[in-house]
């Protein structure tokens, strides 16, 4: 494996490992808080662990972090903070109104648009064993993510379906974010611009919390120690992502393994909260993991 894919895969495994557990943390909260609050007050949390990141990388590097000197970078982190808030709020408003089972391997899709669009359109360097390997990853994405018996009764037309229209929003918005966000950040000094678009990404989700006059308040002590967790393991996935789209041209890579997030939040779920792992999830956990074995030895 060479280097640079190596560090592809680790990005994606990171991407996905804190999404993942992100999601995992969010089951304890969104019930009781909402999903937009939720996001908003765990983007204060990753916020500050972000900004703890970027100082210790200045002490080591003993370099005062990267400060954009024109207005055009300064509003294209804003605008892509916003765009990456938007696609959440799309994303969670699409499944509050659907089944689940139906529409996350709709988003999980958007990791194989920007893997397609990479490879086709912006000459990202690839073989026929690699795609290979993403082609099973990708399948076994999709199939953690559905609900077959949901799809198999299904009997009107996708735009029928509860919620289809804000997932499929949120997903070519994803699309989108990740390209330009790739497009961005490469080369550049990934980790401090990271740490901008999350901060701008959590004012737009407050503004639009306050727009939709939603309540600030916690009700509840304790799910400040989730939502704490959720911006943590949030971090930990932007900026993996971030390392992996600033330093290599890998971006389908990065793209389709951090999507596979479903991955640790069946398996949390399944140890901590006794939930039963139905047998499509058993099938795309296997075709998973067989997809990341594949790409780590072609």
């Amino acid at each position: 494996m060479s280097s640079e894919l190596l560090i592809a895969v680790i990005a994606g495994l990171g991407g996905m490992l804190g999404w993942g557990v992100a999601d995992f943390f969010a089951k304890k909260t969104i019930d009781e808080l909402g999903d937009v609050m939720t996001l908003a007050w765990a983007g204060v949390f990753g916020t500050a662990v972000f900004l703890v990141a970027v100082a210790y990388q200045g002490v080591v590097s003993g370099q005062a972090p990267t400060i954009p000197q024109d207005p055009t970078t300064w509003l294209t982190l804003a605008f892509l903070g916003a765009l990456q808030g938007a696609v959440y709020i799309f994303v969670y408003r699409g499944f509050a109104k659907g089944k689940v089972g139906l529409l996350s391997p709709l988003f999980a899709s958007f990791s194989g648009i920007v893997a397609l669009v990479s490879i086709v359109f912006l000459g990202e360097p690839t073989s026929i064993l690699r795609i290979l390997a993403l082609g099973v990853t990708f399948a076994g994405v999709i199939i953690l993510n559905a609900d077959l018996s949901a799809i198999s009764s299904l009997r009107f037309r996708f735009t029928k379906i509860g919620g289809f229209t804000d997932v499929a929003i949120g997903t070519i918005l994803a699309a989108i974010w990740t390209i330009l966000w790739e497009r961005f950040v490469s080369g550049t000094d990934w980790l401090v611009y990271a740490f901008y678009m999350f901060a701008f990404m959590t004012i737009a989700v407050f503004l639009f919390a306050g727009f939709q006059r939603l309540s600030f308040f916690v009700s509840r002590r304790g799910l400040w120690i989730f939502l704490a967790a959720i911006g943590v393991s949030e971090t930990v996935a932007y900026i993996a992502i971030s390392l992996g789209y600033g330093v290599t041209s890998l971006v389908s890579v990065v793209s389709i393994l951090s999507a596979s997030f479903s991955l640790p939040t069946i398996i949390l779920a399944h140890i901590f909260l006794k939930e039963r792992t139905t047998r499509t999830q058993s099938i795309g956990t296997l075709i998973t993991i067989a997809g990341v074995v594949l790409l780590a030895v072609v």
